[in-house]
């Protein structure tokens, strides 16, 4: 009996379309990892807009996928900076009001996103650049692509 093809999903949207990637080496690390992650909560919905951790800080806004797509995502990105993280798409608004007043109130020095080359990310690199815009801060768009480089 053949195997069934699989749906396909009617949304089409590329970020669900299932990939499999094969790696050239694995690196193996001897010694753990630190992590890099300078306050709690990450969650863009959970973080309170008044936490005295943003006043003069450099703000990394990451896709929630980014940080599993890139194998080196603390020591590269978080080093230094308050993170936080969200997807557009799952939870289902729009940050520009949350991270704006964060950026603002907050008085961030600089705003960086890390997000995925998805057309749904979008959503998170536009909701920060319009917080780095209100607040006068320099911003920063980096990709990974879903295979883990930087593009």
């Amino acid at each position: 009996m053949a195997a069934k093809a699989p749906k396909t999903l009617p949304c089409g949207c590329p970020g669900t379309a299932a990939k499999s990637f094969a790696h050239k080496s694995t690196a193996e690390n001897f010694g753990e990892i630190e992590s890099r992650l300078n306050q709690w909560p990450v969650q863009i919905k959970l973080a309170p807009v008044n936490a005295p951790y943003f006043a003069g800080s450099s703000l990394l806004v990451a896709a929630d996928c980014s940080a599993y797509a890139y194998g080196d995502f603390h020591r590269h990105f978080m080093n230094g900076k308050i993170t936080l993280i969200g997807c557009p798409k799952l939870d289902g608004c729009d940050y520009t009001e949350k991270l704006t007043a964060v950026a603002v109130s907050g008085g961030v020095s600089d705003i960086t996103v890390v997000r995925m080359e998805v057309p749904c990310c979008g959503g998170i690199e536009l909701a920060a650049k319009r917080a780095a815009q209100a607040a006068g801060v320099p911003f920063r768009c980096i990709t990974i692509s879903t295979d883990g480089r930087i593009l």
